[in-house]
């Protein structure tokens, strides 16, 4: 069976990142920072040769991904597997809000035990088994092709993670950047790492300069 080439992407920053406030499923936009990166991620795989996009349905991976299909003239497809890990009554929080009002649940979390799912929301074990699941049936479907994949951090996390052998509970020591280019093969076999957090496209340019 021939190989997947995968593009796999985080959506755009909006004002939560910023404000370290977890999302979750929430549904959050973009903010201006991250229309603009989400604009030069698409000029950048405007050539690519893009076969298929596959996008969460959340706004933020979804606003990204519209922009990636108008430039390589693909449709987006909605996939609701790539949508970020549910965090339940995190949500809406910021990192040190969680710390301050739950802070045993916290050391959970912080330690990535991948058993701990907070309240309402999903463990680490069960947010890899379902992007891997979507992941590889997209790319076995896909076999032989180019698919991009519009998602969130966490979602990358798992993909990199799953490429390059990482336990779960591993410390992360790799780049999660809004609309970083990765790039990842899958085989029978599975997932190997091509290349990561490529952000060339996002220092080439300032704000005033998106493409239209």
């Amino acid at each position: 069976m021939k190989a997947t080439r995968i593009m796999a992407i985080r959506h755009g920053e909006t004002a939560w990142n910023v404000d370290t406030r977890i999302q979750g499923q929430l549904d959050i936009p973009l903010n201006e920072v991250g229309r603009w990166q989400a604009e030069r991620a698409a000029v950048a795989l405007a050539e690519e040769g893009i076969d298929h996009i596959y996008a969460s349905d959340l706004a933020r991976a979804w606003e990204t991904a519209h922009c990636i299909g108008q430039k390589t003239g693909r449709p987006v497809q909605p996939e609701v597997g790539l949508r970020e890990r549910g965090f339940g009554e995190f949500e809406g929080l910021t990192f040190a809000e969680i710390e301050a009002q739950r802070p045993e649940q916290s050391l959970l979390w912080r330690r990535r035990d991948p058993h701990f799912a907070p309240p309402g929301g999903e463990s680490l074990l069960d947010f890899r088994q379902r992007v891997l699941h979507t992941t590889l049936s997209l790319a076995e479907r896909h076999a032989g092709e180019h698919i991009v994949l519009v998602a969130h951090g966490g979602v990358m996390d798992v993909l990199y993670r799953a490429a390059t052998g990482q336990d779960l509970q591993a410390p992360r020591t790799w780049h999660l950047g809004n609309a970083a280019l990765n790039r990842l093969l899958w085989h029978p076999e599975g997932l190997s790492l091509v290349g990561w957090g490529d952000v060339g496209h996002l220092q080439d340019a300032g704000l005033d300069e998106i493409s239209s």
